[in-house]
């Protein structure tokens, strides 16, 4: 097996990331750290920090220059780091020593490699964020469609009482949702530049230090943090936590759709069964169980992510290596979980008949809740409650649906809405409608932009 699916030849259709798996390669590395480099370059020679002569010059060569990844294999192994390298090569390929010295001015290899880090993880939130959109447009025209649509809401993997598969899709929508509101106050809180020198104190670039990390993030678009993150970790963290919480809110969508599918309760269908090598009749939900091992995985690199904030003083390699061995990978699993659910969505088929033989299952039992209310208005709560709980056990014992044995006991009551599942769904079509139409304004809302 590869040592990554997200990028094997065998695997990597199926846990495709899309677009963002160019964002995490050598050659994307590189381009990343050379922009910062070059953006660095112009912010130092617009201040006089570097002359301006040379700032122009390495801006050309930034543009100008092709450096090849696999040049940095050495280099790196020897320092740890791929920055040394990668200023060397650089250098050399400008071939021009009275520019090329300024390269690299005042700055560290984590000021280099952060900033480049930030710029990519920028565009991997742009690009699912689209796809999150386009899932919750889809899961959107579902829940309006099947808002009233009844099914057996399930806790402890039980019957419990009736809901509506328009709902049960707004649960999934829902926390899609919620992830896309913080976005603009994640990005302006957390992807920030770095540019502290050595050892977080910019004693190198004084006395205009905050200048030229004030115009080195407006240059590339990124916030100004105005102090050094070199050993706060946080902005990473937050961030990776973010796609983590992506993963689990699809990875929950994933085993709902899973658990629907099983032989026995098939209240949903998909069209990305996948097929087994021998048994002709199986219908695998592929997809769902990809979402599910996604957000798995996600789980676990983030608790070794989260003990990479534990930084020894002002700048710890051991830590910062555990960051380039999760983030890659909590990223492109989030991707091409967002891939995946927008694929799968597209292919979820509720199917009534089999809710409404569910509902009915086990002798009318998913409407003893609303019963023991009903019998509430007459009787003490413990009382009504009771009674319910007997009649559910003689039906048990006998077979009889609960709705003949409530007759038999309760004759004057008004029993075709107590036991009618459309009647009993409560609040669940109008969150049903009321996710619809967020989503709905949301895409009016971007037409109209």
């Amino acid at each position: 097996m590869a040592g990554s699916v997200f990028d094997s030849q065998i695997y990597g259709a199926f846990f495709n990331p899309g677009e963002v798996g160019r964002l995490f390669t050598d050659t994307a590395e590189t381009r990343a750290m050379l922009l910062v480099e070059g953006t660095l370059a112009k912010a130092q020679g617009e201040l006089g920090v570097i002359p301006e002569s040379s700032a122009k010059a390495i801006g050309r060569a930034v543009v100008e220059v092709n450096l090849d990844a696999a040049a940095l294999k050495l280099p790196t192994g020897q320092n740890g780091v791929p920055v040394p390298g990668l200023i060397a090569a650089f250098r050399a390929e400008m071939n021009a020593p009275e520019h090329a010295q300024y390269v690299h001015w005042g700055a560290t290899s984590q000021d280099i490699m952060d900033s480049a880090l930030m710029l990519r993880l920028r565009q991997a939130l742009a690009l699912v964020e689209d796809q999150m959109t386009a899932t919750l447009k889809t899961l959107a025209g579902l829940a309006r469609s099947h808002a009233e649509l009844p099914m057996p809401a399930r806790t402890y993997g039980q019957h419990a009482t009736p809901t509506s598969f328009g709902a049960v899709v707004a649960t999934w929508g829902e926390a899609l949702w919620d992830l896309l509101q913080e976005l603009p106050q994640l990005r302006k809180t957390c992807l920030l530049i770095s540019l502290s020198g050595a050892a977080g104190t910019s004693n190198a670039l004084a006395p205009k230090a905050a200048e030229t990390r004030a115009a080195m993030a407006k240059g590339l678009g990124l916030s100004d943090p105005m102090r050094s993150w070199h050993s706060d970790r946080t902005p990473v963290l937050r961030l990776m936590d973010w796609f983590l919480r992506l993963n689990i809110a699809l990875g929950k969508m994933g085993e709902d759709c899973f658990g629907l599918t099983q032989s026995g309760i098939s209240e949903i269908t998909l069209g990305d069964a996948g097929s087994s090598s021998t048994m002709p009749q199986k219908q695998n939900p592929v997809n769902a169980s990809a979402l599910i091992a996604l957000a798995r995985q996600g789980s676990a690199l983030m608790s070794a992510l989260h003990n990479s904030g534990l930084q020894q003083h002002q700048r710890d390699g051991a830590a910062w290596f555990t960051e380039w061995l999760s983030v890659p990978q909590i990223v492109l699993g989030s991707a091409s979980a967002t891939r995946i659910a927008r694929e799968l969505s597209a292919t979820i088929t509720p199917q009534p008949e089999n809710m409404l033989q569910a509902l009915e299952r086990a002798n009318g039992m998913i409407h003893a809740e609303a019963l023991s209310f009903a019998l509430s208005e007459t009787l003490p709560r413990p009382a009504a409650q009771a009674t319910v709980k007997r009649l559910c056990q003689e039906s048990s014992g006998t077979g009889q649906d609960l709705r003949s044995l409530a007759e038999r006991d309760f004759p004057g009551l008004a029993f075709d809405n107590l036991f009618d599942p459309v009647q009993q769904l409560g609040t669940a079509p109008a969150e049903a409608l009321r996710f619809a139409q967020k989503v709905e304004e949301l895409g009016a809302a971007d037409t109209t932009s």
